[in-house]
């Protein structure tokens, strides 16, 4: 077993999410990704425009590093830690990526039909890409706050607005995946 190639099972990153989390709750800090958007408007000056940006955003720099954190691990891990072996599908999943036009689905968690700079070139990968961002973005302030907010530390603080909000990000979920995903492709 290659420990830096291959997922690391349950009974390993399940706890070490625990201590992070329990380290956070316990310096009074919250874990989220779109608070990093939000304490990045506020840095170039969104308070002036809106008052939901008057924050003091040097309290949120440190939530910075995990965004900052996020984008040199993707990096290092499809560059340098990819397991090329694929993915485990479900053999019918495959079958139904590849009447959807998924060349190799289970070959690569980053299918080049849905991520490649060619993709950017189509009308319709970019209606796609403008959309999807917009209704990303509109429900995260909705629902106050983003997936790994809610899911994470929400739950973790048995906070009720964050059970609803990831139950809501999970019908979203299975309709995008079993009904608009396959009319889209």
């Amino acid at each position: 077993m290659n420990i830096i190639l291959d997922p690391w099972p349950w009974y390993v990153s399940g706890p070490l999410i625990a201590i992070v989390l329990a380290l956070l709750l316990y310096f009074g800090k919250t874990f989220g990704m779109s608070t990093n958007l939000k304490t990045m408007c506020t840095i170039v000056g969104a308070e002036q425009f809106s008052d939901y940006f008057k924050t003091n955003w040097k309290d949120q720099l440190w939530n910075l590093t995990v965004v900052i954190g996020a984008i040199i691990g993707g990096f290092t891990a499809i560059q340098f830690l990819s397991n090329d072996s694929g993915t485990d599908l479900n053999p019918i999943t495959t079958a139904e990526l590849q009447n959807m036009g998924f060349a190799n689905p289970g070959k690569t968690l980053v299918p080049n039909e849905m991520f490649s700079l060619d993709v950017l070139s189509s009308p319709k990968a970019l209606m796609l890409l403008v959309v999807g961002g917009l209704l990303v973005g509109f429900g995260t302030r909705y629902a106050g706050g983003c997936t790994s907010g809610h899911a994470i530390t929400g739950l973790s603080s048995l906070q009720k607005p964050s059970l609803i909000a990831v139950i809501g990000f999970f019908i979203g979920g299975l309709i995008m995946a079993n009904l608009l995903l396959p009319l889209i492709f």
